[in-house]
């Protein structure tokens, strides 16, 4: 399969100016991130019910609640420590061989889920799940930057994240069918999770049709070829940024930046659903629906307005990427100030299903647009020798992050906003997720120092 061909016209659309082997390796890129945010989405729908099985709990116990966020925590803790380690390796041994590897792995243990006997092997399934997740995202996006042309980089990067919105709903679709197979008794009542978790090994049947033709970005290639690759242990490629000054800067600055959106997706948006189940039960309370319908409904509900967050984010994503053309660091400050306001005002005023479906679109549409900013903008930091070092930094220490603030929260709405709940049960986590939006601040200040890298090449220094 041909990896070059003649120079693209860079005032021709975007997709005109990819040859058959760019848009090969915008859809083998795009795919694997599909499927990592499958099984992110996968574990997010599965993580109760199988709590429920294996520690004999009922859902609503505060220790399955409390024990599902040391497995969230677990799993962002992997995802950062993949990506740590397949970023470095990523620049020492190629994009393309490592971006395999991950797939195989984070199939590999989410199949394994299936097996699970006990909350403590599911938990260390789980953490190697998210080692090969995190590798995943600098990987694939370096691979595409040093690939497709300069002018179809943002396009083509933004598309990575706005495709990713359909792993998502594909998880949702999937947890549908799984639930009609238990409803039907063609799989025993409570080991749905399991199924879903086997769906989630599927990805690895990929790697059968792309082994051997997915190759090494030129740049890179050249640089091995040259010699001029970080020499020595894992750590090299880090020593290389820091030592660095101008790297070291934009290391600093990309990782605040990656980390105020991680931290306000993983940390607030995420446990949009705790709330949701809260407020749409009240509302069919005051309605006078009979309480054994209620749940029903309620379920019923959240799936309808997941579907509309994740619309919001494919919407925002464009919109986002757009943006982005006319320059990175004003797309960015549209993209915090929006989920700034729009975050603190649906977890004021969410208090019912119909409204709760345009206001989780356009929190969706806020929060998840500067992911799409972060595939086109980090890349965009770091020269080729280290792209995929600093590109799996900043984008994973906010799961670091994150795993921290989802302890935060939990503390806030427990501790600090506990006593409001004899007043009314959606007050505590209402005013912690509030609380929490102060985090998009940072990333506001930080675009104060943030280089525009609008319309440059890819450095190379």
């Amino acid at each position: 399969m041909p990896t070059a061909s003649l120079p693209a016209d860079p005032n021709a659309p975007w997709y005109k100016q990819l040859n058959s082997y760019h848009w090969f390796v915008l859809l083998v890129a795009s795919a694997a991130w599909f499927f990592d945010c499958l099984d992110q989405r996968l574990f997010s729908l599965a993580r109760v019910p199988a709590l429920v099985e294996l520690m004999k709990l009922p859902s609503s116990s505060p220790d399955l609640q409390a024990y599902g966020k040391v497995v969230t925590a677990c799993f962002l803790i992997g995802w950062g420590v993949g990506g740590m380690i397949f970023g470095a390796l990523g620049d020492k041994y190629g994009r393309a061989r490592m971006l395999t590897l991950t797939i195989l792995i984070y199939s590999a243990f989410t199949g394994l889920s299936y097996f699970s006997r006990t909350q403590w092997d599911f938990t260390l399934f789980r953490f190697l799940t998210g080692v090969g997740v995190g590798g995943v995202f600098g990987l694939a996006v370096a691979l595409i930057a040093e690939t497709v042309p300069d002018g179809a980089r943002a396009q083509s990067l933004g598309m990575l994240q706005i495709l990713s919105t359909i792993g998502n709903i594909s998880a949702g679709f999937a947890k549908m069918g799984i639930d009609s197979l238990e409803a039907n008794h063609t799989i025993v009542a409570g080991s749905g999770w399991r199924w879903m978790f086997l769906i989630g090994a599927l990805p690895a049947c990929m790697i059968v049709f792309t082994r051997g033709h997915l190759k090494e970005p030129a740049s890179w290639q050249r640089l091995k070829d040259q010699g001029q690759l970080p020499k020595g242990g894992i750590l090299a490629p880090y020593a290389s940024l820091i030592g660095n000054a101008r790297w070291r800067r934009n290391l600093i600055i990309g990782a605040i930046i990656a980390s105020t959106g991680v931290i306000g997706l993983w940390a607030i948006g995420e446990y949009a659903v705790d709330l949701q189940k809260i407020v749409f039960k009240q509302h069919y309370e005051k309605t006078g629906m009979a309480a054994d319908a209620i749940a029903g409904a309620v379920n019923k509900d959240i799936a309808t307005v997941y579907l509309w967050n994740m619309l919001g984010a494919a919407f925002g994503m464009s919109i986002f990427t757009w943006v982005a053309k006319r320059g990175r660091k004003l797309a960015f400050f549209l993209g915090f100030s929006a989920a700034l306001v729009t975050t603190f005002l649906v977890y004021w005023k969410i208090s019912d299903p119909i409204a709760a479906r345009w206001m989780m679109f356009l929190m969706g549409a806020a929060q998840l647009s500067v992911f799409a900013g972060f595939a086109i903008y980090l890349p965009e930091l770091f020269p080729s020798k280290l792209r995929s070092t600093g590109t799996s930094f900043c984008y994973n220490l906010g799961r670091f992050a994150a795993a921290a603030g989802s302890f935060f929260s939990a503390a806030l709405t427990r501790d600090v906003f506990g006593k409001y709940k004899a007043v009314d049960e959606s007050l505590p986590p209402r005013y912690a997720a509030m609380t929490m939006c102060a985090i998009f601040l940072m990333g506001l200040v930080v675009l104060l120092f943030a280089p525009e890298t609008k319309g440059k090449p890819l450095p190379e220094d």
